[in-house]
């Protein structure tokens, strides 16, 4: 994996779990009773963006880190979710027969 491989993926990660921490503990303006005019009842009342994003880059990185340990490590590998046998031998692997 290059670097440009790493930081997409750590791009990949950092949004799908921002977009999961981002409803958690969302206090909505019609739960406080004070609806700012040309906003719905639902927009929330302080979205503490900057809070957010901060743990989200603490629950991210621990999780894109495990993500690039098996890349790299060749735990699990393109091949290995290959189920319809679509992609081609690689050059120089020779089939095993029993």
């Amino acid at each position: 994996m290059g670097i440009t491989s790493a930081i997409v993926l750590f791009a990949v990660v950092w949004f799908m779990t921002f977009f999961i921490v981002l409803p958690l503990r969302l206090t909505t303006q019609g739960e406080e009773g004070e609806v700012v005019p040309g906003t719905h009842k639902s927009a929330p009342a302080d979205a503490q963006i900057g809070r957010r994003a901060r743990i989200t880059t603490y629950w991210a990185f621990p999780i894109w880190a495990v993500l690039a340990t098996i890349i790299l490590s060749g735990w699990i590998s393109v091949r290995d979710i290959d189920w319809f046998d679509r992609m081609a031998t690689p050059q120089g692997a020779q089939e095993v027969s029993e």
